[in-house]
């Protein structure tokens, strides 16, 4: 996939700045089809994605590995499980913004279905 998949996610501890528009457009650029950034007024932006699936059960098992992945790097997103599809949503809540961080975790979660049947 790309670079990002292959970083690590670094723990904010707030104070920092959140990235800005042009720098995320960048990072979006190098993750898979169907990332999207959630701007709504008055709320952080999000990095979004759904997942379609061919049932309940394959849904659940790729939320259950989005969990591994997000306790094996520290940073948890919310999920949105349905039949037949998962719903991503990640941002650093320390910040009310997003990091390259958010980005790396995307790339990850984004390489269990390149590398799954799922």
């Amino acid at each position: 996939m790309t670079g990002l998949a292959d970083k690590s996610c670094v723990p904010c501890r707030g104070g920092v700045p959140p990235l800005d528009k042009a720098q995320r457009q960048a990072l979006l650029a190098e993750l898979g089809a169907g990332w999207g950034i959630t701007e709504v007024e008055g709320a952080a932006p999000k990095l979004e994605k759904t997942y379609a699936f061919d049932d309940f059960v394959s849904a659940l098992a790729f939320t259950n590995r989005v969990g591994e992945v997000a306790e094996a790097e520290g940073h948890h997103p919310d999920l949105y499980l349905a039949w037949g599809r998962a719903t991503v949503w990640i941002w650093t809540h320390k910040i009310d913004g997003l990091t390259e961080s958010d980005f790396v975790l995307a790339a990850k979660i984004e390489g269990l279905t390149t590398n799954s049947d799922s």
